[in-house]
């Protein structure tokens, strides 16, 4: 492993997403609540370069906030046709054999 040790990757722990005009984005200041989207509060999603790769819990310890990790994300096969990249129920359609085996590269 000596080759990854100097490996830098970039980890985001996502509390939630919003959408918002502009003009309101520009007015944010301060002590301003920006409300997110999300179902559960405490649920986080863990992103490695972008990527999600699991989900947790934020643990708050007196000064300190981590996240505990409850789910790991399996990476979804996705398969390219044509340039087009196809993502999520690739991997039932090739199992199904709607698609050919040929297509499948992993990402």
């Amino acid at each position: 492993m000596t080759g990854l040790d100097n490996l830098h990757v970039d980890l985001t722990v996502q509390l939630g997403t919003t959408h918002m005009p502009l003009h309101q984005l520009l007015k944010l200041g301060r002590g301003a609540i920006v409300e997110l989207d999300g179902s559960d509060a405490e649920i986080v999603d863990i992103l490695v370069n972008g990527h999600p790769i699991a989900r947790g819990n934020v643990v708050v310890t007196g000064r300190s906030i981590s996240v505990q990790v409850t789910e790991m994300i399996r990476k979804e096969i996705v398969l390219r046709e044509g340039g087009t990249r196809i993502g999520g129920e690739a991997a039932a359609a090739l199992a199904a054999g709607v698609l050919a085996p040929g297509a499948a590269a992993a990402a």
